[in-house]
């Protein structure tokens, strides 16, 4: 199993300056930041020079692209905005397909106004993912959605909803447990349940302030952060054991959104807490480049 990290907190670098940090902390591979916000890959300025540029980065770094991850809501509101982020993904797997990387990572979108999750998720949601995994598989590449609780994939059983509806088996999941954990859903079981719909994953982790949560209860805030892998409640060891349990074998990407690490410092501090569940080096004896 390999270790990686998302790019995006790290945007004041330039993309070649994180491959090499990246390469000589010991990552294995990099889940490259391509869509809106602060990309590191502008894919609407891509040409066949940047795209050598991104194959030779990656080969003289030694190190592998797990995904090109473009986070647009799928399910706007606006027709027009809603083609833009679908062509905007379909330019992800295009680039992932000509570099040959297997996987794209995206979101199932936002719930429309006046309408809930499983509404949006019928009328607006599925159909655009319908389209985006057909076109995905023409060029042989798997769709990710991040289990982000803001969006449509909130809980289970909205996942089995989608997934019903959009049974394509290269539509499926950025499996991140942190966004299941405070909502008091089972990890574990949920790994067991979706594990042949598992893609890619995002190593993130939660912190619980119990002294809080007894205060201002479950629908109050300030009770629960996302902290870097080890700094949490995921039982690492048990949820990497399930991931295997299914045969997953791929990346551990950390996203990085704990405000107590600077952002290289939690991204090492992360590398070396789940280098003990992965057959990893330790880090600081990478190998020689070449």
């Amino acid at each position: 199993m390999q270790i990686g990290l998302l790019t995006a907190p790290l945007r004041d670098l330039k993309f070649e300056e994180v491959a090499s940090w990246a390469f000589d902390q010991g990552f294995d591979a990099l889940e490259v930041a391509c869509g809106p916000g602060h990309p590191h890959v502008d894919l609407s300025r891509l040409t066949a020079a940047k795209i050598k540029t991104l194959a030779r980065i990656r080969d003289e770094n030694c190190i592998d692209y797990s995904s090109f991850a473009y986070y647009g809501n799928v399910s706007e509101a606006d027709p027009k905005k809603r083609a833009a982020v679908l062509a905007g993904v379909e330019k992800a797997v295009d680039l992932a397909a000509k570099l040959k990387v297997g996987v794209v990572c995206t979101l199932a979108g936002f719930a429309l106004p006046g309408k809930n999750k499983s509404e949006t998720i019928r009328e607006v949601a599925a159909p655009a993912l319908r389209r985006l995994a057909k076109y995905a598989k023409r060029k042989r590449i798997r769709l990710a959605l991040e289990n982000y609780f803001a969006t449509n994939i909130q809980h289970l059983d909205l996942w089995r909803e989608l997934f019903e509806l959009v049974p394509d088996d290269n539509l499926g999941l950025n499996f991140d447990p942190s966004h299941l954990l405070w909502q008091g859903i089972d990890y574990l079981s949920a790994v067991d349940e979706f594990g042949n719909r598992i893609f890619h994953t995002h190593a993130k982790d939660t912190e619980i302030r119990e002294d809080r949560l007894r205060r201002v209860g479950c629908i109050g805030q300030g009770w629960w952060r996302y902290v870097i892998p080890g700094y949490g409640r995921v039982s690492w060891g048990e949820y990497v054991a399930a991931l295997r349990r299914v045969n997953y074998d791929g990346v551990l990407s950390i996203e990085h959104e704990d405000s107590s690490f600077g952002v290289k410092e939690g991204f090492v501090a992360g590398l070396e807490f789940l280098c003990r569940f992965t057959a990893q080096e330790i880090p600081g004896f990478p190998e020689e480049k070449g």
